[in-house]
């Protein structure tokens, strides 16, 4: 029996048990034993044979995916919020490649990327999908659309499949691997007993370990943790497409289940000034404010992440900047008073000024 046959075996398995108190241990380990599985596929696939890959250069402050079923509109909308020209069609797969435009807001450069459709078995590989996840893993921010809850349902089940987690935090569980001494399990208390994780663990390959877990988890995520680096997590948005065509009953049952979900018309305009505000908040930006000695501020801001600190400016506008600093003074909400003198590891705000004073 191949390892594709023993992971058909194993799923079917899984489907046909009922998930319960009595059978959590046993569905612990098919789901350890299809990850592992999976694991040995895909580095024989990757030793065997290089796909064809996307050539994405990334430009801007942030890099935002548009993705969805084929023929949702993700074309229309890059063209209505961009200076991009991706070409729209009435039929599937119009857009056969990446087609990038930057959409800028607030002072922020942010590339959105309209890729091809996604498709039912993407996540094995269908329609490109392979090369359309890796795009996906690396974006900042995906924006998820769908002419219904049906389309976007089956994107991110699609996105689930692929090991990509959309507004999810990584499990905080840490495994560091030993030489000797068994399984030891540190750990706040769980619905799932010390034994199912160590067989879960010894099932995936691992027989010497110290677990360290900080959160309730259940199955699924020990199953994420185990796969590591497979698994990505990416912010999303949701975004109902073509809603001039929606009726007042279609929007009320759509927020009823999904509250957050954006509505959205390329041909109206409708929603287009929130969704850009939405991707804005989304990405967690601040704007600072550089100036020089004596002079007014910039009237352009600089665009870092919530949390930065004097240090990551520095970095932005160049490397040699953080060896040669002396002290930087700072306007604004992070500071005490107006000016005040601070070093690289204070943390800005939104609408701070910044005077960074360099040994030349």
């Amino acid at each position: 029996m191949d390892i594709e046959e023993k992971i058909r075996e194993l799923e079917d398995e899984l489907r046909r048990t009922p998930y319960n108190k009595a059978t959590q241990h046993h569905i612990g380990l098919l789901k350890a034993k299809i990850a592992k599985l999976k694991d040995e596929i895909e580095k024989h696939e990757h030793k065997s044979k290089r796909g064809r890959q996307f050539a994405i250069k990334k430009q801007g402050d942030a890099t935002v995916v548009l993705l969805g079923p084929p023929s949702t509109g993700k074309s229309s909308l890059l063209n209505a919020v961009t200076n991009a020209e991706s070409e729209v069609g009435a039929y599937e797969f119009t857009t056969l490649t990446v087609i990038p435009g930057m959409l800028m807001y607030k002072g922020a450069k942010i590339q959105l990327l309209d890729i091809p459709g996604i498709i039912s078995g993407a996540h094995k590989g269908r329609g490109r999908g392979k090369e359309i996840f890796s795009v996906c893993r690396s974006a900042d921010l995906l924006v998820i659309m769908g002419e219904d809850l049906n389309g976007i349902k089956e994107t991110l089940r699609e996105l689930h499949d692929a090991g990509i987690r959309v507004n999810k935090k990584p499990v905080e569980m840490k495994i560091k691997k030993k030489p000797y001494g068994g399984l030891v399990i540190n750990s706040v208390r769980q619905d799932i007993n010390k034994q199912t994780l160590k067989d879960m663990l010894r099932a995936y390959g691992i027989h010497n370990a110290e677990v360290t877990i900080r959160q309730k988890l259940d199955i699924d995520q020990v199953v994420d943790v185990l796969q590591g680096s497979k698994i990505a997590y990416v912010k999303g948005i949701f975004v109902i497409t073509k809603s001039d065509m929606k009726s007042d009953e279609d929007r009320k049952r759509i927020l009823e289940e999904m509250p957050d979900a954006i509505f959205v018309s390329s041909k109206t305009g409708e929603g287009l000034g929130q969704l850009k505000e939405e991707i804005f908040k989304k990405l967690d930006f601040i704007r600072v404010y550089t100036k020089k000695v004596g002079k007014e501020p910039d009237e352009k801001p600089l665009i870092v992440t919530r949390g930065a600190t004097v240090e990551d400016v520095c970095r932005k506008i160049h490397k040699e900047f953080v060896k040669r600093f002396q002290f930087a003074r700072v306007w604004g909400n992070s500071v005490r008073f107006p000016g005040q003198r601070v070093g690289l590891e204070h943390e800005l705000k939104d609408g701070d000024i910044i005077e960074l004073h360099i040994r030349l």
